[in-house]
C-alpha cells in the first residue's frame, strides 16, 4: 500500500480551505499529501455568500454588496454593513482556485474513488476505497455522519435546508447594488422559513427558499414558494439558469469527541458550520487557518477542539428553533430591526466583548432563552 503523510478523506469545502493554508504556510512541501472523493469537484454545485471586511478570495468574488434588506411582514430595513460587505463566491470558481494552485506543488495527489472506511491503527492509519487501500500518518475526514447525531438527544439537531434558483427575468424587478438577506415575510407555517434574494444584476437573482426547522420538504414544495414569490416580485417571464440545493446541520453536537490523536474531523463531520446560523464558508476559513497553526506546535488532534462561550450561545439559540420552530422569525426579527448589523455580523463571527455580546442578547426575546437557560441548568 502507497502511504502517505496525510490524507484528507472527502473534497469539500473544508478540506480544500485546509489543504489551502497548508500550501500558504510552505511548511509541508516536503510531506505527500492524498486527496480521496468520488466527486471531481469540476462544476458549480453551489454557492457560497459570507459577510467580509478582510478581502477573502476577492479575486474569484462573484458579487458583493454595501448593504442589504430584511424583511418580514411588518417592516422592511435597509442594513448598512460597512465596515463588512456582503460576497458571493461560485464553487465553479473556488474549485478552479485550489485546483489550478494543486498542480504546482508535485508532493499533492487527488484519487478519485469513493471511501469506504477508514481506521487508526497504532501509529499510522489506514484509508480503503472501492478499488485501493492506503496507509497515513494523519487523516482529515470531512465525510459527515449524520447517525451520529440522531442516535442521542442532548444536543438536537435543526436543519438549514433549501432549493434556489439563479433565474433570468425579462423585466428588471431587482435593485442590483442591494440583496435581500432574509425575508420572513413568506408564510410561515409553523417553522423558520424565508427567502434570500441575491442580484447580480437588474434582471438576474439567486433565490433561495431557505427553513431552519427539523423535517426537509418535498422538492414540490420548496419550489411552488419559489414560484409564488417570483409572482409577488411582479415577474411574469423569466427562465431558470440554475438551480441548487443543500442541507447544512445546524447543531451543538461535540462533533471533536470523535477526534483521534491521528484523525480529526473536519468541516460538517466536524462542527464547523456555525451552529446557530448554518454559515459555512467563513466559519470554515477561520476554523483551516487554527488547524494549520496547531499543527505548527502540536500533532495530538484530540488537543485542537477548545468550548468558548459562543458554544453556549449557539446550544441555546438550537434549542430554541428545535423546541419551538414557530419563533426563528420573531428572534432574527428583534436582532435586525433594531440592531446594527456590523455588531450583529461580529457577534456571528464570535468576535465580540462581553459587552458586546451583552448588547446582542438584550435585543432578543429575553423569555424564550430564560427558559430553555433554566431547562439547560436544571
Amino acid at each position: 500500500m502507497k502511504h502517505y503523510h496525510y490524507i484528507f478523506t472527502g473534497n469539500g469545502l473544508s478540506a480544500l480551505l485546509t489543504l489551502f493554508e497548508m500550501i500558504q504556510s510552505g511548511r509541508f512541501s516536503d510531506k505527500k499529501i492524498l486527496l480521496i472523493d468520488s466527486d471531481a469537484k469540476n462544476k458549480n454545485d453551489r454557492t457560497w455568500c459570507f459577510w467580509d471586511s478582510e478581502n477573502l478570495f476577492n479575486e474569484i468574488t462573484t458579487k458583493n454588496w454595501q448593504q442589504a434588506w430584511f424583511k418580514n411582514e411588518n417592516f422592511t430595513n435597509q442594513l448598512t454593513l460597512h465596515p463588512y460587505e456582503y460576497k458571493m463566491i461560485k464553487s465553479a470558481d473556488f474549485y478552479k482556485l485550489i485546483f489550478d494552485e494543486i498542480t504546482k506543488h508535485p508532493n499533492i495527489e487527488i484519487f478519485q474513488d469513493k471511501v469506504i472506511d477508514f481506521s487508526e491503527l497504532g501509529n499510522h492509519c489506514v484509508v480503503q476505497t472501492k478499488t485501493k487501500s492506503f496507509t497515513c500518518n494523519q487523516i482529515f475526514n470531512s465525510i459527515y455522519n449524520p447517525e451520529l447525531v440522531k442516535s442521542q438527544t442532548k444536543f438536537p439537531l435543526v436543519q438549514q435546508h433549501f432549493i434556489g434558483w439563479f433565474i433570468k427575468s425579462k423585466e428588471a424587478v431587482f435593485t442590483e447594488d442591494c440583496p435581500t438577506f432574509m425575508d420572513f415575510s413568506v408564510e410561515q407555517k409553523g417553522n423558520t422559513r424565508f427567502m434570500y434574494v441575491l442580484p447580480t444584476s437588474t434582471t438576474e437573482a439567486l433565490l433561495e427558499y431557505t427553513l431552519f426547522s427539523k423535517d426537509l420538504l418535498s422538492k414540490e414544495a420548496y419550489e411552488t414558494e419559489i414560484e409564488n414569490y417570483i409572482k409577488k416580485l411582479g415577474i411574469t417571464d423569466y427562465e431558470i439558469v440554475e438551480k441548487e440545493q443543500g442541507n447544512i446541520p445546524m447543531t451543538c453536537f461535540p462533533f471533536w469527541k470523535n477526534n483521534s490523536k491521528n484523525i480529526i474531523n473536519i468541516g460538517s463531520a466536524g462542527g464547523w458550520s456555525k451552529a446557530s446560523t448554518g454559515y459555512t464558508f467563513k466559519n470554515s476559513v477561520k476554523k483551516s487557518k487554527k488547524l494549520i497553526q496547531f499543527l505548527k506546535t502540536e500533532s495530538n488532534f484530540t488537543k485542537f477542539h477548545k468550548i468558548n462561550k459562543f458554544w453556549f450561545y449557539d446550544l441555546l439559540l438550537i434549542d430554541i428553533l428545535f423546541q419551538t420552530n414557530e419563533y426563528g422569525s420573531s428572534i432574527f426579527s428583534s436582532m435586525f430591526k433594531t440592531g446594527k448589523a456590523p455588531l450583529i455580523f461580529k457577534f456571528l463571527d464570535e468576535e465580540t466583548s462581553i459587552w458586546e455580546d451583552l448588547q446582542v442578547i438584550w435585543m432578543c426575546p429575553k423569555e424564550l432563552f430564560i427558559k430553555v437557560l433554566l431547562k439547560r441548568i436544571f
